[in-house]
């Protein structure tokens, strides 16, 4: 897909020598499969601009600002994590060679003020066996002001995502992925943000994630090989991080009219709340509500984003409220009054088949007042799913008895029928008691329970069930592990009791559910207020815990940590089905005496 015209054009956009990484290759890779498979895209595509800051860059900075020792004890010691904050440390306080600076202010020159974004492009990343997803990080440069000003913001935002390298959780994912001694070289994709001014923010209308194959069927009409799409109003941003407290569109582009909270007040209680935008006077990323942004500047096509919402009209007029507007995020006119569904299904069907994989893709658009828009594609790389078929399961369990979990969806991933060797138990009522301390100590914990354990051979099958949201940034919303505390986990429930407001936020194509489909890990939300759903938490809370017999010294935490190991003392299993195509999952014991 690639001429000698496209790698002599790549040439002038290299600031140095060196290779440019995985997301720059599929980035460019992926648009020439596009142009060249269907004319469509000549008009349907937004021109590319972007510069590459290669490999050899990143090594000579490490060399110049001393960080080359500290490297290299990092990848081959006991305890790697040990020198990582001090690779860090000296990353971020190191200087360019000014032939390097010359380069970057060159650059600058060329995008004048016009917002860029410094991503990670580094060798291992976004491949067919290892996606690295939001383990390095990106950075948003406003790019305003004079040209000192805007290239110490460029070459800080640089030193920002060389330093992700030697991140935590970027060493803990090559360690588990057996890929610390490689030679992880770090190139850099420099992009033109994908938006427009309006007033003092930019951003775009839309952005969106995507995968051509959807893992999450939560209606009988959905067809998984026709994909599914994360939307989202501003900057990509809240497609592919999980916001706490603020909601997304989840769209099957088969049934782009079939939401999976329902329709009416359902729908409105989870629609999008906050929009990341670019401050250009303040220099970064802020998120604005919706209704204060959309007051403030206007917005081309907005019906086709936004409709008004006539419980919020009835709200207001019962209260004698005067709103400066009620219109709520819905994608409803996007949707349904233009050829976007259309044109994001011709694209992901096109890329799987050049790769011969499914496929993930980041992108963005701009709309002008007639509703005309081009796609900015900005990311595209293998979606590590094990198979596009479910497996055929036999019938559910018929035990009443014996069930302790039952629920109807969501449930994502693919569909299993396994032994359980592991639950780990987590109640909201002594969760949410705690100090913010004591909850960062209980992921700790958990973290610690899931680590290798070098008395058995494969990981154990482990059941983990928890109030509110995994992986929360907000201890009061959910435990705040890390995805590397919990990356053995076989099974990961949700659920939703931590407060009132509380909805389920299926966080399909964010980097957290790219991590659970990389390691085949199934999901599952539970509404204990839902009439079909069965979770028995006193008959586990009497088995015994087996907390401080895995872990000594964790006497302290065994009140919101209970930990059962099976078989028990009496030979009962606990065995979970999952149809993921029918939206159910039950667990139950094999086995119980009396």
């Amino acid at each position: 897909y690639f001429t000698l015209g496209d790698l002599v054009y790549l040439g002038t956009r290299m600031l140095g020598t060196g290779l440019i990484g995985g997301k720059a290759v599929d980035l460019l890779l992926a648009r020439n499969i596009l142009l060249h498979e269907d004319p469509h895209w000549a008009g349907g595509l937004e021109m590319h601009d972007s510069f590459f800051i290669p490999s050899d860059v990143f090594y000579t900075y490490l060399v110049q600002s001393g960080c080359w020792p500290v490297r290299r004890r990092l990848l081959h010691a006991e305890n790697f994590l040990d020198h990582a904050a001090e690779a860090r440390e000296k990353i971020i306080a190191g200087a360019f060679p000014p032939h390097i600076l010359k380069r970057f202010s060159d650059m600058l020159d060329y995008f004048g003020q016009s917002p860029v974004v410094v991503r990670s492009s580094s060798l291992l990343e976004d491949s067919f066996g290892n996606a690295f997803s939001g383990k390095y990080e990106s950075v948003f440069c406003a790019n305003q002001g004079n040209r000192a000003n805007r290239l110490a913001e460029f070459t800080q935002a640089v030193k920002q995502v060389y330093a992700s390298a030697m991140s935590r959780e970027a060493i803990e994912y090559r360690a588990e992925h057996g890929l610390l001694e490689s030679d992880e070289q770090m190139a850099l994709v420099v992009q033109r943000v994908c938006g427009a001014h309006h007033g003092p923010w930019y951003f775009p209308q839309i952005a969106a994630v995507a995968f051509s194959f959807n893992p999450y069927v939560w209606s009988e009409d959905i067809n998984p090989r026709a994909g599914v799409l994360r939307l989202v109003f501003g900057l990509g941003t809240r497609a592919v991080d999980r916001a706490d407290g603020d909601h997304t569109r989840l769209v099957a582009l088969n049934a782009p009219e079939l939401r999976p909270e329902g329709r009416g007040a359902a729908a409105a209680a989870v629609s999008q709340q906050k929009v990341d935008v670019l401050d250009l006077a303040g220099g970064g990323m802020v998120s604005m509500d919706f209704h204060r942004l959309i007051t403030q500047v206007e917005v081309p096509s907005l019906p086709l984003f936004a409709a008004d919402d006539p419980a919020l009209i009835r709200y207001a007029r019962e209260r004698g409220v005067n709103l400066p507007t009620a219109m709520r995020i819905n994608f409803d006119g996007l949707l349904n009054r233009t050829d976007f569904i259309r044109d994001v299904r011709l694209m992901l069907d096109t890329l799987q088949a050049a790769y011969d994989h499914p496929v993930d893709v980041e992108f963005a658009a701009n709309f002008d007042n007639e509703g005309r828009y081009r796609i900015a594609l900005l990311q595209c790389r293998p979606l590590r799913v094990k198979g596009v078929d479910n497996p055929v399961l036999p019938p559910p369990p018929d035990a009443p008895n014996d069930l302790f979990l039952h629920a109807r969806g969501p449930v994502i991933g693919r569909s299993r029928l396994v032994s359980i060797d592991r639950i780990i138990y987590v109640p909201a009522r002594v969760y949410s008691a705690l100090s913010v301390q004591e909850q960062y100590a209980v992921a700790r914990t958990i973290g610690r329970l899931n680590r290798e354990d070098p008395e058995r051979a494969t990981p154990p099958q482990t059941l983990l069930i928890g109030p509110g949201r995994w992986g929360s940034t907000i201890p009061a919303l959910g435990v705040p592990v890390s995805f590397s505390e919990i990356s053995r986990v076989s099974a990961l429930c949700e659920l939703l009791e931590m407060h009132d407001g509380l909805m389920p936020e299926v966080s399909l194509g964010t980097h957290f559910f790219n991590d659970l489909v990389e390691v085949d890990m199934l999901y599952l939300a539970l509404d204990p207020a839902r009439k079909e759903t069965l979770f028995d938490a006193a008959r586990l809370l009497a088995l015994p815990n087996q907390l401080t017999s895995l872990l000594p010294g964790s006497e302290q935490q065994a009140e919101v940590l209970h930990v059962v190991e099976l078989p028990l003392e009496d030979g009962a299993r606990a065995s979970l089905w999952a149809d993921t195509m029918k939206q159910q999952v039950y667990c139950h014991f094999t086995s119980v005496n009396g």
